[in-house]
């Protein structure tokens, strides 16, 4: 504030004339032996041609939670009780908005069946699921949980896999095959005597899986999350 009034050259003397104070008072909040009186800051800030927040110290980008409740609260306190409640109606009204805004919409996705990405398990194990969430919302016909890591970086242990019923279409798109009573996640490719499943983890090997098993394609893995808390 000092800056602020020798900048327009006043004294303290005209200063505290202008807000209209004795001038014993004013230089004791100058001296910092008084505690500058925050029902007064639109005066001076008026007089010194600058914000009450600026006035306070209070930065204009990032204002600090206590002073601004300070001013708030000086407001506030001034308004008659009529317009008190339309200030409070008006604040709810925006908190409720600004909570709309902050709502992420969760769509549950019933997880029934087990998938490998590594060694294989049982396909439909049982009738059970698990109900998890997640903020967007596919097209899909079965959600699994993928176990292992044979399918690392793109589908990772503890994921949830979503899978659309289709026969195979293209040699290196990720399918959920079931062989030989086992279910797998893996990359296809068909070869003249079966289907060679390939993971995208370098430390395993490819499987293949003869005709004659009769192999079959689930359907393909259209998506892909990690289950988000509701």
């Amino acid at each position: 504030m000092k800056e602020e009034k020798d900048k327009k050259g006043l004294s303290i003397s005209e200063l505290a004339r202008r807000v209209n104070m004795a001038k014993s008072a004013v230089s004791r909040y100058f001296n910092y032996t008084r505690e500058f009186p925050l029902n007064r800051a639109d005066d001076f800030a008026r007089v010194l041609n600058i914000t009450p927040e600026y006035l306070l110290g209070v930065n204009e980008n990032k204002k600090d939670n206590s002073a601004t409740k300070q001013i708030l609260d000086r407001v506030f306190a001034k308004l008659e009780s009529e317009r008190q409640e339309k200030v409070v109606s008006y604040a709810k009204s925006e908190l409720d908005e600004q909570n709309k805004e902050n709502l992420v919409q969760l769509f549950p996705y019933n997880v029934k069946e087990k998938l490998s990405a590594g060694t294989g398990y049982g396909y439909f194990d049982d009738g059970n699921y698990d109900t998890v969430y997640y903020d967007e919302e596919y097209d899909y016909d079965y959600a699994s949980w993928i176990f292992g890591d044979s399918m690392l970086p793109d589908y990772p242990n503890g994921d949830v896999a979503l899978i659309k019923v289709c026969p195979f279409e293209y040699d290196g798109c990720v399918y959920a095959v079931d062989w030989d009573g086992q279910s797998y996640i893996k990359k296809v490719y068909k070869e003249e005597k079966g289907l060679r499943l390939v993971s995208t983890n370098e430390k395993y090997s490819d499987k293949f899986a003869p005709y004659s098993e009769e192999p079959r394609i689930i359907g393909k893995v259209v998506a892909s999350f990690t289950p988000l808390e509701k």
